[in-house]
């Protein structure tokens, strides 16, 4: 027979997970597609009531939804990507949240060379979009995640008779 979930075991949707990315991510070499997934892991211990319900560690994916290459003309690279879900033991725990980066347009550079030579704004491009290994990104649970607290046995650990007799030998 299966007890019901008490409220005070229950990690609610909404809540916050903390994650860090373990690849970077860059428009540099024109090699980020659409759809591509990406590790991530859980930056801290998410606890409930002093329980750890999911630990620090625990692997996560992520995926790119928008990509935009650094152009001519100072278009900067930009990357878009939303959290899909973390791994916790032989489940796949759905999460979401969007983050993105934007490299440095250089349209000042542009409008200043196109003034002076126009075909100069075909050469000046903006930044590529970066976001590096270990950026630190908030998810959020979504879908509640429901948890046992287990008992812990107190181990009994033997004690030497020798090691107990020498400390009572000790000099005051």
């Amino acid at each position: 027979m299966v007890a019901p979930a008490s409220e005070d075991n229950i990690l609610r949707a909404g809540a916050e997970v903390p994650l860090l990315t373990r690849e970077e991510l860059t428009t540099k070499k024109k090699k980020l597609r659409v759809g591509q997934r990406f590790q991530m892991e859980v930056a801290s211990n998410i606890e409930r009531n002093g329980v750890v319900v999911v630990p620090a560690g625990t692997p996560a994916v992520g995926e790119i939804t928008e990509v935009r290459n650094k152009g001519m003309w100072g278009k900067s690279g930009y990357i878009n990507a939303r959290i899909v879900s973390l791994r916790l033991g032989d489940r796949h725990i759905r999460l979401t949240g969007t983050f993105d980066d934007k490299g440095v347009t250089g349209t000042g550079g542009v409008v200043a060379a196109v003034a002076l030579v126009p075909i100069a704004g075909f050469f000046t491009t903006g930044t590529s979009a970066m976001i590096p290994t270990g950026s630190a990104v908030k998810g959020f649970l979504d879908e509640d995640i429901v948890f046992r607290t287990v008992a812990v046995q107190p181990k009994v650990v033997d004690v030497p008779v020798a090691a107990a007799q020498a400390s009572e030998i000790a000099p005051e």
